[in-house]
C-alpha cells in the first residue's frame, strides 16, 4: 500500500475519531447534568478487551492495560415464591447482583462512577448510559427495579436532551472548527464575473449544453457569485434556467429536471474550472525566443487565449513545428516554434491568480464565530437539499463507506483541508444520527416526542424489537455503502 494510502487511512480514523469522541460526550454531558450515571465511555470499540480502560475509585483513579472484559454480575430474577422467572422463550430472567459481595478490587463494585477506556476496532465508540435500552440490547438491567439514578427513571423532557445530546454537539464542534478555520486562514473566493475567460466544463456538462469558454451571468434570473453557489443551485438545488455569456452573446440554456442525477451517474469530480491565461514565468527547454511574460494567444493561425485551449492543440503536434502567437509587452508577435516528442514547449507558467481579482476577507477572533455559525448553517441546508438525490437510482449508486469517506481527504497532508473535511463530516453525522431511524437518536427522538404527546411509554419490548429492525437496516446500509467502495474498486 502506497505512502497517500497511509496518509488518507490516518486523516479518516483520526477525523471520526474526534467525531464520535465528541458526539458521545454530549450524551455524557447532558446524562451527568441530569444525576444520570454512565457506566462505560469508549472510544473504539472493545470487543473481548480494551487497550486501556480507568475508573476512579474511592477519589483514585485506577488504570489497566490490555485487559480482557469482565461479564457482567448476574444472578436469576426470584418471583414471591422464591421460584426462578422465565420469559417468553423460556429462558431465566437474570438481574445484576447486587454489589456489595463483590471483592474491593472489582470494578463492578463501584457503579457510581464511569469506566473510561478506549478500545482497539477504530470504526467508532459508545456511551453507556445506565438504564437505557439502547444497541447495546443489556435486557438484564431493564428487567430489575428502576433506579433514581438511571435514565429510564428521569423526565421525558431531561432524557430528550440527553438523546440530542450527541447531534448538539457535533453542530457545535463544526461551528467551532469552521470559526476557527476562518479566523485562520480566512476566505478567498474568485468570483465568477472576475473568471474573464470562462470556464472549462465536464463532459455530462457538455453533454447537456454548455461549451468550454461560457461565462455563467445567472441561474434563474438570480445573479452567481461563485463557482460554488452555481454548483448547488443546478445540482444539489435542480435549477435549470442558467444564464450564460457566449461569444460575447447572452445565451439561455435551460437544463433537464435529472441533470443532477446525471452529475452523480457520471460520477464527475468536478463539475467546471476557470480558464486561465497561458503566460510564461521562465523558459526551460530549446525555445529561446520566448520570454518571460510572454502571453500565447494562437496557434498556425487559430486564435486560442486559454491554458486548456493551447494544450489540447499542443498535443496535436507532438515533434512538430508550429506558428505560435503571443502578446510581448502589448505587441502581437508571430515565432515558429518546436514542440517536443510529448507536445510540450518546454517553458514554465506563471501563477494564474496573478491575473484574475479574488475576494478575501480575513476575521478576528470575536467575528470568526458568528461567521462560522453561517457557513455551518449553509453546509447543512447544502447537505440536507443534496439528500433528496440520494433516493434516485443514480443517488443510490453514488452512496459510499468507509473508502470513500477515506478519498474526500488528500493524499497528503494539509491541515487546512483536513479541518475543513472533519467540520463536514461532523455536520454529516449530526444530519444523520438525527433522522428518524430505530437505532439512530432521530428514532429515539420520535419515540420520546410520542411519549411526551400520549403522556405513555413505549413498552420495553417495543423498544426491544425496533432496536433491532434499526440495527438491520442500518446494517444493510453498511453492507450497500461498503459494497458500492468494492464495486468502483473494481470498475
Amino acid at each position: 500500500m502506497t505512502a497517500e494510502f497511509w496518509i488518507k487511512a490516518v486523516q479518516l480514523v483520526l477525523s471520526l475519531s474526534l467525531l464520535v469522541f465528541v458526539h458521545e460526550l454530549g450524551h455524557f454531558m447532558f446524562a451527568r447534568l441530569f444525576k444520570v450515571r454512565v457506566e462505560k465511555f469508549y472510544l473504539f470499540f472493545n470487543w473481548k478487551f480494551s487497550l486501556v480502560r480507568f475508573k476512579k475509585i474511592k477519589g483514585k483513579w485506577q488504570v489497566k492495560f490490555f485487559s480482557k472484559n469482565v461479564a457482567e454480575h448476574l444472578q436469576p430474577l426470584l418471583d414471591e415464591q422464591g421460584n426462578r422467572k422465565v420469559d417468553k422463550k423460556g429462558n431465566p430472567i437474570l438481574v445484576p447482583t447486587p454489589t456489595d459481595n463483590l471483592s474491593d478490587d472489582d470494578w463492578r463494585k463501584y457503579p457510581e462512577t464511569t469506566e473510561w477506556g478506549i478500545g482497539w476496532i477504530p470504526l467508532g465508540g459508545y456511551c453507556k448510559i445506565a438504564g437505557m435500552v439502547d444497541e447495546s440490547m443489556d435486557a438484564a438491567s431493564m428487567n430489575s427495579t428502576p433506579q433514581p439514578w438511571e435514565y429510564r427513571s428521569r423526565p421525558a423532557w431531561q432524557r430528550l436532551f440527553i438523546i440530542i445530546g450527541g447531534v448538539l454537539m457535533n453542530f457545535v464542534t463544526a461551528i467551532v472548527v469552521y470559526a476557527m478555520i476562518l479566523f485562520t486562514w480566512g476566505t478567498e473566493i474568485l468570483p465568477m464575473e472576475n473568471a474573464y475567460l470562462g470556464y472549462d466544463y465536464c463532459q455530462t456538462a457538455l453533454n447537456n449544453g454548455f461549451e468550454n469558454g461560457d461565462k455563467i451571468l445567472a441561474v434563474d434570473g438570480e445573479k452567481v457569485v461563485s463557482e460554488k453557489d452555481f454548483v448547488e443551485r443546478v445540482v444539489i438545488e435542480g435549477k435549470s434556467n442558467v444564464l450564460l455569456q457566449r461569444n460575447g452573446k447572452d445565451t439561455l440554456l435551460v437544463l433537464p429536471d435529472n441533470f443532477g442525477e446525471q452529475m452523480l451517474d457520471a460520477e464527475e469530480k468536478k463539475f467546471m474550472t476557470y480558464r486561465m491565461p497561458f503566460v510564461i514565468d521562465s523558459v526551460v527547454g530549446m525555445n529561446t525566443m520566448l520570454h518571460a511574460g510572454d502571453s500565447l494567444v494562437g496557434l498556425n493561425g487559430q486564435t486560442l487565449v486559454s491554458y486548456s485551449e493551447l494544450t489540447e492543440a499542443f498535443a496535436l503536434h507532438k515533434s512538430q513545428t508550429v506558428l505560435l502567437s503571443y502578446y510581448r509587452e502589448g505587441v502581437l508577435m508571430q515565432d515558429s516554434v518546436v514542440l517536443d516528442e510529448n507536445g510540450k514547449l518546454g517553458v514554465l507558467l506563471k501563477n494564474p491568480m496573478v491575473y484574475f481579482k479574488t475576494e478575501q476577507q480575513e476575521y478576528g477572533f470575536f467575528e470568526s464565530f458568528p461567521a462560522g455559525w453561517n457557513l455551518g448553517v449553509e453546509i447543512l441546508g447544502g447537505y440536507v437539499k443534496q439528500f433528496r438525490l440520494v433516493f434516485t437510482k443514480a443517488g443510490a449508486k453514488s452512496v459510499g463507506g468507509f473508502a470513500s469517506i477515506g478519498n474526500l481527504f488528500p493524499g497528503t497532508w494539509n491541515w487546512y483541508v483536513f479541518w475543513n473535511m472533519t467540520a463536514f463530516l461532523s455536520i454529516i453525522l449530526a444530519f444523520m444520527n438525527i433522522l428518524p431511524i430505530p437505532v439512530l437518536d432521530g428514532g429515539y427522538v420520535l419515540f420520546l416526542l410520542y411519549e411526551i404527546i400520549t403522556r405513555r411509554k413505549p413498552s420495553d419490548r417495543f423498544m426491544e424489537i425496533a432496536l433491532n429492525i434499526g440495527m438491520f437496516l442500518l446494517l444493510v446500509l453498511l453492507i450497500f455503502a461498503n459494497g458500492n467502495d468494492i464495486i468502483r474498486i473494481f470498475r
